[in-house]
């Protein structure tokens, strides 16, 4: 009886384990949506899964995966940013570029600063730094409000606000 009895144990175990790994991520999301209603469970599960480590990362794992991810994001969007500065001919959407340029620059440099707090349990540092960083987006769309232009980055600046929040919401979870 021993014998059956250890290894159906075991099995029991990885199998809890496992369980419990998947609903941390499962419970972020339902979190996440619960709070932000522009940011659903399918897209947050979607978010998370571009990074394969997400399945069965604990919930400072996936503090440090979503800022990894938006840290990425805020760096495709200054490449962007980049690019279109490059081509427009229009003086005011140059200089709505050339602020937002600014902002998501910073938003890459507070992204870097905010997983260093994560990986050293400043997690107070790292969820202001991450509070500026979610900050950029409203500040580029500001920018071209000012100008009375219409912004070029409208969808680049939504898709970040969602993923900026994720990183947020996940961090500050963290000090819960």
């Amino acid at each position: 009886m021993n014998r059956l009895f250890f290894p159906l144990a075991i099995l029991v175990l990885l199998a809890a384990a496992s369980t419990s790994t998947a609903s941390v991520l499962q419970d972020t999301c339902k979190s996440i949506a619960a709070s932000h209603r522009d940011i659903g469970y399918d897209y947050c599960l979607s978010f998370f899964q571009a990074d394969k480590g997400s399945a069965a990362a604990d919930k400072r794992g996936l503090a440090a995966i979503a800022v990894r991810i938006a840290g990425a994001a805020a760096r495709n969007t200054a490449g962007h940013i980049a690019s279109l500065k490059r081509s427009t001919k229009d003086k005011s959407v140059a200089q709505g570029l050339a602020d937002c340029a600014e902002v998501y620059s910073s938003a890459v440099s507070d992204s870097r600063q905010a997983a260093q707090g994560i990986a050293s349990g400043n997690v107070g540092d790292a969820v202001a730094l991450l509070s500026a960083v979610l900050n950029a987006p409203d500040t580029c769309d500001q920018g071209f409000e000012d100008l009375k232009v219409s912004s070029p980055l409208a969808a680049d600046d939504d898709a970040f606000r969602k993923e900026a929040t994720i990183a947020l919401f996940t961090t500050s979870a963290l000090s819960k």
